[in-house]
């Protein structure tokens, strides 16, 4: 077993290391462990603007990842560590998550801390959840990772993932919220994420008495900031990706009421329809056909629409007033 530790809190990169790493090492077992700076992680086959607060997640700086496996989004920040398990696909069964959950739940135990598996995939320790695991199969191997609160901000996890879910009808599963806890509760006070990664490798190298440590070489970086830069920093990847859903928004501005019904499929626009009591000189129509095969993208709609006299079609209003309506 190789044992690894990310030399970096970058979000892109951490998520790209795991699809590096699949790839690199086609037989090895691999442990990796990873802290990412303030980020949200979302699963493969969700959709992405209907799991974050995007004005929040914007205005915070928060990156939004979508990695390989499903299950749903999940917070990161220096106050979580991630661990990352890797084994060829057979050796273990695939829905079984207790094998790669046990070594920190031992930890724990031996801690004095009561965490246990329950459920399919989620540790908790009275009843509160401090860790979520995700799997996936590919190329032969199988993956399994998870998040360990140790740490982080509660009240920026509840922030950035909280969303209106009136805007949006998908037909992807949206997170379930459950009621996490950090492990600081439990923990002693000296004990960061930083540490308990150490307590962590110890508790893996005493069980694997072959496992080595393994540090990512100048042709890894390299290779993994070239999946970053391909594809795991890309909006294709991280929002275009995202299954059909439709979007409404409504909004009461000096102009009038608007209204607007959006059919999305893999980020970009295939319908837009236009409601309200505003007064256009331009038929509304018109405006609704720019829109389609456009992106879902504020950015993008924002150059889009700053080229439109939007007075035309309705009455008095800015582009920053509308683009609200895309939010």
């Amino acid at each position: 077993m190789l044992i690894i530790e990310s030399p970096s809190n970058n979000a892109y990169f951490n998520i790209a290391s795991e699809e590096y790493l699949l790839n690199k090492y086609p037989e090895a077992d691999i442990f990796l462990l990873y802290i990412n700076a303030p980020s949200i992680i979302i699963g493969k086959f969700q959709n992405t603007l209907a799991e974050i607060n995007l004005d929040y997640v914007q205005s915070q700086g928060i990156k939004v990842v979508r990695r390989m496996s499903g299950g749903g989004a999940v917070y990161h920040d220096l106050g979580n560590l991630n661990f990352s398990f890797h084994t060829l696909l057979g050796t273990n069964d695939f829905m079984d998550f207790s094998t790669f959950t046990q070594p920190v739940i031992s930890l724990l135990n031996h801690m004095g801390i009561p965490a246990k598996l329950e459920g399919r995939n989620d540790l908790l320790v009275e009843g509160k959840k401090f860790s979520g695991n995700a799997k996936l199969a590919k190329n032969g191997k199988m993956i399994q990772h998870g998040t360990l609160l140790i740490n982080s901000q509660m009240e920026v996890l509840g922030d950035a993932l909280k969303v209106n879910p009136l805007k949006f009808v998908d037909k992807a599963v949206k997170s379930n919220r459950a009621r996490v806890i950090n492990l600081s509760e439990y923990l002693p006070t000296e004990i960061t994420a930083l540490s308990f990664k150490e307590l962590l490798i110890a508790e893996m190298m005493e069980n694997n008495p072959q496992a080595v440590r393994h540090t990512f070489t100048d042709d890894d970086i390299i290779g993994i900031e070239k999946l970053v830069a391909e594809k795991y920093s890309t909006w294709e990847w991280n929002f275009g990706f995202s299954p059909q859903y439709n979007f409404k928004k409504a909004l009461k501005i000096p102009a009038g009421f608007i209204e607007i019904h959006l059919d999305v499929h893999k980020g970009y626009i295939e319908k837009a329809k236009i409601f309200g009591d505003f007064f256009a000189s331009k038929p509304i129509e018109e405006l609704e056909s720019l829109l389609i095969g456009q992106k879902h993208d504020i950015a993008h709609l924002a150059t889009l629409l700053g080229q439109q006299d939007l007075t035309a079609y309705f009455g008095k209003v800015s582009t920053s007033e509308l683009l609200e309506l895309f939010k």
